[in-house]
């Protein structure tokens, strides 16, 4: 079960930056590694070794995608881009279903209008944490949803993503995506 957690969008940024400066670096020395082997054992000296430079960036590209999600994802200084790939992947998953949950909130059924309001307090996060402003349209939207669970009884603060939620509003789509 996903849930939303405060953090501070500089930090943040800053953080995911730092990270991504070391992403790119670990890509870079592997890669060139990589390359450089791949030209030394197949390639031919003073002969165009284009194809195995290119094969030794790929081979650094796939090494890198390995040693991030094998050895580093699970570490704490990755803990911010964790998050945020986290957050966007769990916004993703309700917005694959984004007709039924709306045809949900119509009907008035309380796991639609719980997953909907998840929805928007992510995207607001997401938005705070990218340093975007929210547009004024998704600001109404958010809060004419918020007065019709409001009106429902339902608490507002709907900061976890509840599988059942997603599982309940599949159930009703016509292609039972």
């Amino acid at each position: 079960m996903f849930e939303l957690r405060p953090l501070d969008p500089e930090r943040y940024r800053r953080d995911t930056r730092r990270i991504a400066f070391v992403l790119i670096a670990v890509f870079l020395v592997l890669a060139m590694l990589l390359s450089t082997l791949a030209v030394r054992l197949f390639g031919e000296p003073g002969g165009d070794n284009f194809r195995w430079n290119l094969i030794g960036v790929l081979a650094g590209l796939a090494a890198t995608a390995v040693v991030v999600r094998l050895k580093l994802w699970s570490t704490p200084w990755m803990a911010p881009a964790v998050y945020g790939w986290q957050l966007k992947r769990n916004l993703m998953r309700v917005t694959n279903v984004m007709h039924g949950v709306k045809a949900g909130v119509a009907a008035r059924d309380a796991d639609a209008l719980k997953l909907l309001r998840f929805y928007h307090l992510g995207v607001m996060q997401m938005h705070q944490l990218d340093g975007n402003p929210a547009d004024s349209a998704l600001v109404r939207e958010i809060d004419a949803h918020q007065a019709l669970m409001d009106a429902q009884g339902i608490a507002p603060q709907q900061t976890r993503l509840d599988p059942e939620w997603l599982d309940a509003v599949r159930r009703h789509l016509p292609s039972g995506r």
